[in-house]
């Protein structure tokens, strides 16, 4: 299966997706009642809540991550933390100056 091989390209796209269900979970939770154009609208006006949001994003990061190193995928897991460490960064570049 795909998922099931150790290979950094793997880790960097599961990087790359994991935020976005991150960021998915994170409007279910606390924005369901809305769609996501109000959605996506309400976060430019509470721009506190992209922090917020991006965190759950790096958190399923986290999740994917501890399951690769678990299984001890460390090639894809590499790829995933590369990815993490840039969105973190990310993350605290926004939260300094936005």
């Amino acid at each position: 299966m795909f998922l099931q091989k150790d290979n950094t390209k793997l880790g960097v796209i599961l990087g790359l997706l994991a935020p976005l269900a991150g960021i998915f979970g994170f409007y279910l939770w606390r924005f369901q009642r809305l769609t996501i154009t109000e959605f996506i609208q309400y976060l430019g006006i509470e721009k506190h809540l992209i922090t917020a949001m991006l965190s759950f994003a790096l958190l399923a990061n986290a999740i994917v991550f501890t399951l690769y190193i678990n299984t001890r995928k460390d090639k894809t897991a590499k790829g995933i933390f590369v990815v993490t460490v840039i969105y973190a960064i990310g993350v605290l570049l926004l939260k300094l100056f936005y």
